[in-house]
């Protein structure tokens, strides 16, 4: 699909893109610098902010099955979030 078959929108900020989902540019300036959701694609971190989930604590209350339930979450991010889990000596909930 081209440009010119989507529609043109503008951002909340005032940034115009052809796209169907969010803003690229205000996406890329919410990724967060460091932490475990830096890792993540914009999907994956979506999903689980949009689950409350902002902390690797949080994190490990869930199993694997019930994190790749969340809209936006595959399985290439569970490598990311396993090693992050483990580097603070967390995991999934069984």
């Amino acid at each position: 699909m081209t440009a010119s078959e989507k529609n043109l929108r503008t951002c909340k900020q005032g940034h115009q893109y052809y796209k169907s989902s969010d803003c690229p540019t205000c996406e890329q300036e919410r990724k967060p610098a460091h932490g475990f959701l830096s890792v993540l694609s914009a999907p994956a971190r979506r999903a689980l902010e949009n689950n409350r989930v902002t902390t690797l604590q949080q994190l490990s209350n869930f199993t694997e099955k019930e994190i790749l339930q969340f809209h936006g979450m595959g399985p290439g991010s569970l490598p990311k979030l396993r090693k992050a889990l483990e580097e603070e000596g967390l995991s999934f909930k069984p």
